[in-house]
């Protein structure tokens, strides 16, 4: 359950436009093919969970619970293919490959919960990436979290949230360094916690 709220609060982050873009991405030839199929797959990753949402926040949807369950499945497992032989081939796809795709391949890897190892193998390609402007640091921060969490271990940026029971109010999963985590935040391009929280409020 702890995996789905993380995803249920992706989606909608995702759909509020809070993903940060590079503000100049790096001069290289772009792959058109790799991507077109990029896209397709964000389109795939998206789809599912904008039906879910719509199902949480009880607006209008044609699909059953079951259907939209069974095919974010589906369409989970089959992305995470084929994002293993895109790292195969290409390494990390960074802006100078693929543009603005290159967050929604970030967006894809994500949601490849059921296998840590490979986001950690991910996460250290994209580093290399992220160290030459070509690849979100923002996006890498939150993967670092999200990784962290999965594995029941202390975040540290704080990118991870839940709603607490007792409370009823979004919280951040248990840092590693509360009383840094604003300061990481910044070193990473990252807004202050408490912004940051308040946009799921």
């Amino acid at each position: 359950m702890k995996v789905l709220v993380i995803k249920t609060l992706l989606i909608i982050v995702i759909l509020s436009g809070y993903i940060v873009l590079a503000p100049s991405v790096p001069v290289g030839k772009k792959n058109a093919a790799l991507t077109k199929q990029i896209d397709s797959m964000f389109k795939a990753d998206q789809f599912w969970r904008v039906e879910f949402t719509k199902k949480q926040q009880k607006e209008k949807s044609t699909y059953s619970d079951e259907t939209i369950q069974s095919k974010w499945a589906e369409a989970d497992r089959i992305n995470k293919l084929r994002a293993k032989a895109i790292i195969k081939k290409y390494g990390y796809p960074g802006y100078d490959l693929v543009g603005d795709s290159s967050d929604s391949f970030w967006t894809i890897i994500q949601h490849c919960d059921d296998d840590i190892p490979f986001q950690e193998h991910v996460l250290a390609l994209m580093k290399k990436e992220v160290d030459k402007n070509n690849a979100n640091k923002e996006n890498y921060a939150l993967l670092i979290d999200r990784m962290l969490v999965n594995e029941h271990r202390e975040q540290i940026y704080g990118t991870q949230v839940h709603t607490d029971p007792k409370t009823n109010k979004v919280i951040p999963f248990p840092l590693k360094y509360p009383e840094l985590v604003d300061e990481l935040r910044k070193e990473v391009g990252l807004e202050p916690l408490d912004t940051y929280i308040k946009k799921f409020g």
